[in-house]
């Protein structure tokens, strides 16, 4: 074995990141590339049909090599997050190096639940990551969709767990479950599964992780009283996005509770026969439910249709008040043409905001945020907004003036692809 006196600088500072994420594989960036080595770089040569090369270390000593333009990585993370792989994404992040070495570290570890980047991301659906935590006939649960910023928490209780457990875990269709090393949960669930270490589990820890989190002195606000088992799911969560995705959780402002009594629960085998987001044969949404209901002309639009399709609610209030506001646009059909011409060019507003405040953000981002809040005044004016089902709803309606005008005052007309590129900022702003 090589002495570690004996490699090349780049490549002490490659082991001494590596070993901080030892269960991701870790892209190194060189330059315009990504760099994988040893283990990484057979597995990636292998999932991604790369080129497997080699790079010399020390004397005498080459270790495997395998790397991916950093354009073209979005492409390339998809199909390894599709497999379940974690990436850790490490980046230059010095101007000047030191002792003749640029610093580097890792940004952020790409998981199924935690991708951020638009082309892997499903428009029609959330992308959430889930986590659960069971003890003996309850369950903790809680998800999150760091792309939009929902995050909720709820307990489940009952003779037979398991099967009310995995109920709930189709139903939110999470593209990660995160849970307890050793914890046994059933086959044919939804997403990849996480195992993660008992210690972040621990009640006292994730109590204060929220508490901390939301700079609150109990969790009662956040309608968490007597739920023990959700405050352990909702806090591992939080530390799990802490070690992940550390700039995705200044976009977590809020926590909602839910209880399995305020609307319909469907196991697996009804929600497939009745067919409500996908057919039976061959898995469609044309043809189910949702592809009957679904009309909506906007992302954000489809996955509020979804939701509200995989959970029939129960409670009659709930119920008279959508339905209130359906009728509305059922009967007044101009105002329903209207609605919807000023919403269909609107860009994917939820995500797009969040992409700002998580730091990932590209400049043709802020051109679709600037175009979608100047619409917003058209749209605002279509809608009636006295002594109707829309008007609790339109009260408080934030048109974002002051941003607005900072978008239109500082960012070019056409600015590039990328913020490597000049050209972002108008001339003279």
């Amino acid at each position: 074995m090589t002495d570690l006196d004996d490699i090349s600088p780049i490549r002490k500072q490659y082991l001494q990141i590596k070993r901080q994420y030892p269960d991701a594989i870790l892209f190194f960036r060189l330059g315009d590339f990504y760099e994988t080595f040893d283990q990484d770089a057979e597995t990636a040569a292998r999932e991604l049909d790369i080129v497997l090369t080699s790079r010399n270390v020390a004397k005498g000593v080459r270790v495997p090599m395998a790397g991916i333009p950093h354009h073209a990585v979005e492409n390339y993370l998809a199909r390894l997050i599709e497999h379940g792989y974690h990436v850790a994404i490490c980046e230059q992040v010095g101007e000047e190096p030191v002792k003749g070495l640029f610093p580097r570290k890792v940004v952020r570890v790409v998981t199924p639940g935690t991708v951020t980047e638009p082309g892997l991301l499903p428009g029609d659906a959330n992308n959430y990551l889930a986590c659960v935590f069971v003890q003996e006939n309850q369950a903790g649960v809680a998800y999150v969709d760091i792309t939009t910023g929902e995050f909720a928490a709820t307990e489940l209780d009952a003779a037979d767990i398991q099967p009310v457990l995995r109920a709930e875990l189709i139903r939110l269709g999470p593209a990660e479950i995160l849970s307890p090393e050793g914890l046994l949960i059933q086959d044919g669930l939804p997403g990849h599964l996480t195992p993660w270490p008992a210690w972040h589990f621990e009640p006292g820890r994730c109590q204060e992780v929220l508490l901390r989190h939301f700079q609150a002195a109990s969790l009662d606000g956040f309608g968490l009283r007597g739920m023990s088992l959700a405050i352990i799911a909702a806090g591992a969560i939080l530390q799990y996005l802490g070690e992940t995705q550390p700039a995705a959780l200044k976009l977590l402002v809020s926590l909602s509770t839910y209880h399995l009594d305020e609307f319909m629960t469907l196991d697996a085998s009804t929600r497939r026969n009745l067919e409500l987001t996908e057919t039976l044969r061959g898995a469609q949404v044309k043809g189910s439910l949702l592809g009957v209901l679904d009309h909506t002309v906007t992302p954000m639009g489809r996955r509020l249709v979804r939701q509200w399709v995989s959970k029939p609610l129960l409670n009659v209030e709930r119920i008279h008040r959508r339905l209130s506001a359906v009728k509305l646009f059922y009967d007044e059909g101009m105002l329903r043409a209207e609605v919807r011409l000023a919403l269909k060019p609107l860009g994917d507003l939820e995500r797009l905001v969040n992409r700002v405040a998580g730091g990932t953000a590209q400049p043709r981002d802020l051109v679709a945020i600037r175009a979608t809040l100047g619409r917003l005044p058209a749209l605002l004016e279509t809608l009636p907004k006295e002594n109707g089902p829309l008007s609790p709803l339109l009260r408080d309606f934030n048109l974002c003036i002051e941003e607005l005008d900072l978008l239109q005052a500082g960012l070019a007309e056409d600015p590039p692809a990328t913020l490597q590129n000049v050209g972002v900022i108008r001339p003279g702003f």
